[in-house]
């Protein structure tokens, strides 16, 4: 269980976030190219481990609570959390989400992409579209005084305005030297519920949406989720930070970051 308390970062600490945040994002944009037909999820892993260690970091999900890879890989019906194996071969259509979390002096860097691999089918083109719409919807509602639910509504809605569902079992985390803390950030709710942000409150909005129903199942290695209904599921992560007059994405690359703030 995450920690009850609050804890709001300093400009310090906020800086040093955005410095690992950003080396998350460089990671996704390194990985992107080999997310490709003929690939293995071990692959990936193998090269975003190695990939790490050369800038000088940790990778925050290796041996976390007994987590054995270094990223995760959770590829068409799988929600999240799923673990690289060199038997898994990402094949033309599929979707595939990978999450991943250096550490950089500390702090951890939480993001994740769900990228196409080769030429998906228009559903799922659409529902990895939505899933990143529903993050930006969820990040748009982030300024001080308004309310965690206030997130997960602008989620919900446009979620199930086109036909899809929230995920219940897993939501969005507190995030600084701690990997998961308080706050938790559910992708569903109602507007003007829960606590109200702050500025220095730092945490991940990460949606997952899925094709048909919302449950989900837990597999014996007591790690992935599967949709219940075993058809697709989409994600995207950002961690955030609530700033005086609103919200900053952390996890940008430095350009993207300078441009955000022009």
């Amino acid at each position: 269980m995450a920690p009850e308390t609050i804890v709001l970062l300093s400009t310090r600490e906020i800086a040093k976030m955005r410095q690992a945040g950003c080396l998350a994002a460089e990671l996704l944009d390194y990985l992107e190219p080999m997310v490709k037909h003929g690939v293995s999820t071990q692959q990936l892993n193998d090269e975003a481990e190695s990939w790490t260690q050369k800038h000088g970091a940790k990778s925050a999900p290796l041996g976390y609570n007994d987590f054995p890879r270094s990223i995760c890989t959770s590829v068409n019906e799988v929600v999240c959390h799923g673990i690289p194996n060199p038997k898994q071969i990402l094949k033309d259509g599929d979707i595939i989400n990978i999450d991943v979390t250096p550490i950089v002096d500390g702090y951890h860097g939480d993001t994740s992409r769900t990228f196409l691999v080769g030429t998906p089918s228009p559903l799922a083109k659409k529902l990895v579209e939505v899933t990143f719409e529903c993050m930006m919807r969820g990040i748009a509602e982030v300024k001080p005084g308004a309310r965690i639910g206030d997130i997960g509504a602008a989620i919900q809605e446009y979620a199930e305005a086109h036909g899809f569902s929230v995920v219940r079992d897993f939501v969005g985390h507190g995030v600084n030297r701690i990997f998961h803390t308080a706050p938790q950030i559910p992708h569903y709710g109602t507007r003007g519920k829960g606590k109200r942000l702050r500025p220095g409150m730092v945490f991940t909005i990460e949606p997952m949406i899925n094709e048909g129903t919302w449950e989900v199942e837990v597999m014996p290695d007591k790690w992935t989720a599967l949709t219940k209904d075993r058809k697709l599921s989409a994600q995207f992560e950002h961690t955030v930070a609530v700033t005086p007059d609103g919200v900053e994405i952390l996890t940008l690359l430095e350009a993207e970051a300078q441009i955000k703030s022009a």
